[in-house]
């Protein structure tokens, strides 16, 4: 059977084509999937987690380190550089300081970031110029737009240390301080690198610039030392107390990235999750091919049983070929995700993406799976059409099978088997996505959509039936032809729509999920972000600041802010941050999630709320904490507590309520919301305008331009998806090649049936519109429903991967959903095109004849 099979296979390659091409477009989805996957996670890596990757150990003391792990960590590198293994040890610090950029009227607060101590650690690359090597010298990052040679005014902040003495004279100014920019330092993908620019300086230059202890040591292995062994001898000698810990620099660059981008894992289960629906949209395909390409042999098969092959031999050599077609097409979608994938990074480096995809990464799980997925997919769907085959007796099989009914003992079996896997796995589904469990509410959504694979051939053909209703009125003879036909063979017309149907679900589900995903980000973004740039001046923002910040025009409004520090009841002291309601509503993005307080109330955080022991509704005592030195205390105020989970502000209450417990209380800064349609480029020149106008009148003022990150974050967003959205599009290739080929079938098997159309008056012309009438029957009921389960699974969907993590926001594209029927409808009409052509070219006399 061996020789017959390979020369069956030499003989119609034709015949194969599609199921070749089925596969090809489903192991490709796969791969592309997995690789892109692994490629956007290196990029992420290498972009935000740069400083680390080089290293071996890091050993760090939390986000903020207060003096005494400071401390520890500087006592630990003594004993660390004589630990065996330990290559080098590199101290990193930081600290802020005031920087007079060229051509800006005022001076910014900005980042100076240390070169480290060992060279070797060093992780900054310069993309031009050089690394600073002694005072005077810095790096600035490409953020900066200054290039080398550049000299800039450096102002080094006062410690925040310091005791605050009453002094008989004011004091002095800090000196300015000239550097000249030697380098700069291009931070590549990483997303956080638009928000500001940053200075590079030497260890020394930082310590004399205000720099503070030791935030971090970071350790590169001798050879022969693994970073594991490392981190173990690095680990027995952390002083116990001291609130250290040590990562191997793999898991440091990960713990950034994931702190970044959140847990990418979510987003590859779904991904896996569509690669998993459009591989059974594959099988459906190949299942039908192989369908047709039986019918179409279904006399070789005879002849072969006649002159001597077994039921067995003949199965076997159907299913040797399913495994020598699925080996090849697998290796070739293999071969095509990689490519598919590399495309895709390419056009996204070529944008301003804020994650990189330039370089591709194609894990050998993705090869492995690939392989074994495609070519057990079409040994598995070649199976049910061999069986039947074989099963038929050799002077039966001379003749055409007729189709068995739906209304048999199996088709009720499967009717009543499908809706017992679908109702409770729907509810499953419906419940597991409310509470945000994302494993469950996949698990359930497979079998709820498998359940209606097997109610599909029941109630496909009952929707087909009454939607063929009135399609006579319009297309007379050909249509009314095409309905009854839809109606006459369920089976087939079931089969002819599941296709379409898992296409059209798949799309509809990413459409809605994607929307309601942008829609859902968007609004935890603008929680978390809720204002545009935020300005704090430590001695207060006049009027006059206010006025030329609102005269600028990219910004829309401008609401003051007083900030002052209370304490409660308790004593626990905390700034307690003041604003008119009236101004804020006009700059808070996102006030559902980070309300405008009410006069009398105090809006909290999660956090403040769990501080002060305070629970939503209940009341807090405040008054002006005397001890800072700010302005005079007034009165106890009560204020009721209200708990916002959205919010990042501390606690916020109206400006009246605060100047209530601090009478003397004036605006220490401002929210300032820009104006809407702004690009990327206009957003940063808003941040430096509102920057120069603060900095120019309030030299200590530090402008935060919020709208950076948040821009950052909406475009890592919009890239994600515009990645899912392509590989997804895949899946309805993979519907229209069942779709035509299950029509292809419907003309082998009605070949009889069409000769005599023919010879009965019908020409070939409404031969093949009564093909496109019931192609567009068939399809426009797929369209319905694919879009109301892909609305259903798509919200769902977005419901179980976001809800545990902030509340949803569900949209649904009507627009885009009604394009999806029409497109549906216009997919199955050009699906039938080859088919008819065939069907109308059969000469009526040799059709009967068969």
């Amino acid at each position: 059977m061996f020789r017959t099979t390979a020369a069956q296979l030499r003989a119609h390659v034709a015949r194969v084509l599609a199921s070749c091409l089925a596969i090809v477009i489903a192991v490709g989805f796969v791969v592309a999937t997995l690789s892109l996957n692994a490629s956007a996670e290196a990029g992420v890596l290498e972009a935000v987690g740069a400083q680390y990757t080089a290293s071996d150990v890091v050993v760090t003391a939390g986000e903020h380190p207060g003096d005494e792990a400071a401390a520890a960590l500087g006592a630990l590198v003594g004993p660390l550089t004589a630990t065996p293994g330990v290559a080098a040890v590199s101290l990193d610090r930081s600290t802020t300081a005031q920087v007079r950029w060229p051509e800006r009227t005022g001076s910014s607060y900005t980042s100076v970031q240390s070169l480290g101590t060992a060279e070797q650690l060093r992780w900054q690359r310069p993309a031009a110029g050089r690394l600073p090597t002694g005072p005077g010298e810095v790096a600035v990052s490409t953020r900066a737009g200054v290039e080398p040679g550049t000299v800039l005014s450096v102002t080094a902040l006062p410690p925040v240390d310091a005791p605050a003495e009453p002094a008989a004279e004011p004091a002095a100014e800090p000196a300015a301080e000239q550097v000249r920019v030697v380098g700069t330092v291009d931070l590549g993908g990483d997303p956080t690198a638009g928000i500001a620019p940053r200075l590079f300086a030497t260890d020394a230059q930082v310590l004399a610039w205000g720099g503070s202890g030791v935030e971090q040591l970071r350790l590169a292995a001798a050879g022969g030392t693994s970073p594991e062994q490392l981190l173990e001898r690095v680990g027995a000698l952390l002083p116990a107390g001291a609130g250290l810990s040590a990562l191997t620099g793999a898991q440091a660059a990960q713990q950034v990235a994931d702190a970044y981008t959140g847990d990418a894992q979510s987003l590859t289960s779904v991904l896996l999750v569509f690669g998993a629906v459009a591989v059974l949209v594959a099988g459906l395909v190949i299942a039908n091919t192989f369908a047709v390409v039986l019918a179409q042999r279904t006399r070789e098969m005879a002849l072969l049983r006649c002159v001597g092959a077994t039921r067995g031999q003949v199965g076997r050599g159907v299913l040797l070929e399913a495994l020598v077609v699925g080996l090849l097409a697998s290796a070739v979608g293999v071969a095509a995700g990689a490519a598919l994938a590399a495309a895709v990074g390419a056009v996204v480096a070529r944008t301003d993406a804020p994650i990189a995809l330039d370089r591709l990464v194609v894990p050998p799980v993705a090869v492995v799976v690939g392989l074994l997925l495609g070519t057990l997919v079409t040994v598995a769907a070649a199976a049910a059409p061999a069986r039947a085959a074989t099963r038929v007796a050799p002077l039966a099989a001379l003749r055409p099978l007729a189709p068995a009914a739906v209304r048999s003992r199996a088709g009720l079996v499967r009717l009543v088997l499908g809706l017992v896997v679908l109702v409770p796995s729907t509810a499953a589904m419906a419940l597991s996505a409310r509470s945000g469990s994302l494993t469950p509410a996949v698990g359930a959504g497979a079998l709820s959509f498998l359940g209606f694979l097997l109610v599909a051939q029941r109630l496909v053909p009952a929707v087909v039936a009454v939607a063929g209703a009135p399609f006579g009125r319009l297309g007379g003879v050909p249509a009314r032809l095409a309905a009854g036909n839809a109606s006459r063979n369920p089976r087939r017309t079931a089969a002819t729509a599941t296709a379409l149907v898992i296409g059209v679900t798949l799309t509809t589900a990413m459409v809605v999920g994607a929307a309601s995903t942008r829609a859902s980000a968007a609004d935890a973004i603008e929680a978390a972000y809720p204002t545009d740039v935020v300005v704090q001046g430590s001695d207060g923002v006049g009027a006059q600041v206010l006025d030329a910040l609102r005269g600028l025009e990219q910004v829309a409004s401008v609401a003051a802010v007083d900030e002052v520090q209370v304490v409660d009841a308790a004593g626990n002291g905390f700034p307690l941050t003041g604003v008119d309601p009236a101004a804020a509503r006009e700059v808070v993005r996102s006030q559902q999630r980070s309300p405008v307080p009410a006069e009398g109330q105090v809006v909290l955080s999660t956090g403040a709320a769990a501080t002060l022991g305070v629970g939503d509704g209940e009341r807090l005592r405040v008054r002006a904490d005397p001890g800072t030195g700010g302005p005079a205390s007034g009165p106890e105020v009560e204020l009721a507590v209200r708990v916002a989970p959205g919010t990042e502000q501390f606690a916020v209450a109206t400006a009246a309520d605060v100047r209530r417990a601090a009478p003397d209380a004036q605006p220490t800064g401002a929210w300032v919301r820009l104006r809407e349609g702004l690009s990327d480029a206009e957003e940063g020149a808003a941040v430096d305008a509102v920057t120069d106008v603060v900095a120019g009148a309030l030299p200590t003022s530090d402008v935060s331009g919020v709208v950076a990150l948040r821009s950052s974050l909406d475009q890592l967003l919009t890239t994600m998806l515009l990645i899912v959205t392509g590989l997804l599009a895949v899946a309805v290739v993979i519907a229209l090649i069942g779709v035509g080929n299950t029509l292809a079938l419907s003309v082998v098997e009605r070949r009889q049936e069409s000769g005599l159309l023919r010879a009965l008056g019908l020409t070939r012309g409404q031969l093949r519109a009564l093909l496109a009438w019931e192609a567009l029957l068939v399809a426009g009921v797929a369209g319905v429903i694919g879009v109301v389960l892909g609305t259903g699974y798509g919200l769902a969907g977005t419901s179980s991967v976001l809800a545990a993590e902030a509340p949803v926001v569900l949209d649904v594209p009507w627009l885009q959903v009604a394009g999806i029927v029409v497109v549906a409808g216009l997919a199955g009409v050009l699906a039938s095109v080859l088919p008819a052509r065939r069907a109308a070219k059969t000469p009526p006399v040799a059709a009967i004849a068969d």
